[in-house]
């Protein structure tokens, strides 16, 4: 993971989904090959938002739309972005059955939905977690671990 200009672990208020898809962009820019992202919130919050950011941020030119029915999506970018969804999955030994332990450890960058159902993500990981507050406005808060 690159060096990142701002704190380890901080709040980020999003007053638009344009805003939470610039924040991604921003994170995006200081990973690299073998990050991982633990996005986690409730339905609706904008993890997808935030990982289209992300996607964004990686020069990802496909449409990045919620994976919870295929579980993983991989696009194309300045790395290979692997983008999970936990939602539907009964917990990490489903998770590793569909593969993840190997996109979890490869030479992309994974964007992991509800990783706060999964206990087996490693660390030295970027946690975010988006709530939804009043105003319709998200607060997101971020942890970059080492």
């Amino acid at each position: 993971m690159k060096q990142a200009d701002y704190p380890a672990e901080g709040e980020f208020v999003s007053s638009s989904p344009e805003e939470t898809i610039r924040f991604g962009e921003s994170i995006a820019r200081r990973l690299g090959p073998g990050s991982i992202v633990a996005l986690s919130g409730n339905l609706g919050a904008g993890k997808t938002l935030f990982a289209k950011g992300i996607g964004r941020g990686l020069g990802v030119t496909e449409e990045i739309t919620s994976p919870t029915y295929t579980i993983i999506s991989e696009y194309e970018g300045t790395y290979p972005l692997y983008h999970m969804d936990a939602y539907r999955l009964s917990g990490d030994e489903e998770f590793l059955s569909a593969g993840g332990e190997e996109l979890l450890y490869g030479a992309g960058i994974c964007v992991v939905e509800w990783a706060d159902r999964l206990s087996i993500l490693p660390r030295g990981i970027v946690s975010i977690h988006i709530d939804i507050a009043e105003d319709q406005k998200r607060l997101i808060r971020y942890k970059i671990e080492t």
